[in-house]
């Protein structure tokens, strides 16, 4: 697996581990998240699908905008790197529909371990908000691909022209 990788596939692991890492970190011990070894006597989950993101969005005033942006925009934001990073290192995560199903898994696999441990809250809309984040770092992926390989074309172009394109 790792034997036939390029330079750059080989930063990718050790950047999508790294990312792994920092995901497992925030979702289950930083103290800043409100994750706390003990539990809550009233445990909250949520199987509505809007339901806290309405909730987010009618009562911003009342919240702040800070809460709202790290719920909302932090679930979104917090995915996009497993949607860029899983093309890099697996070529069955260059297909977007792989990429949502991984990225969908992941969530549900995140939100059943807050569920079973008790720790943050399980919470369907942050299933919908992690996927759509998974997708638009593969989104981001393929753009950043699209520029890679433009600019290869136009060297390989530059290079096959006389006297090197002038």
């Amino acid at each position: 697996m790792i034997r036939n990788t390029t330079k750059n596939q080989k930063l990718g692991w050790v950047l999508f581990v790294l990312y792994l890492i920092a995901l497992v970190y925030f979702m289950f011990f930083a103290e800043s998240f409100g994750r706390t070894g003990s539990t809550k006597a009233g445990y909250a989950y949520n199987l509505e699908l809007f339901k806290e993101i309405r909730r987010f969005i009618v009562y911003r005033k009342q919240l702040g905008w800070k809460a709202v942006l790290l719920n909302l925009g932090g679930n979104v934001a917090g995915f996009m790197p497993f949607g860029f990073f899983l093309p890099i290192v697996s070529r069955r995560g260059r297909r977007w529909y792989n990429a949502f199903l991984l990225g969908f898994f992941l969530s549900l696999c995140i939100e059943t371990t807050q569920l079973v441990f008790q720790v943050g809250s399980f919470d369907v809309d942050d299933l919908l908000l992690n996927t759509i984040g998974g997708i638009l770092g593969f989104l981001c992926y393929k753009k950043v691909q699209g520029i890679r390989v433009r600019r290869k074309r136009r060297a390989a172009q530059i290079r096959e022209t006389p006297e090197g394109g002038r």
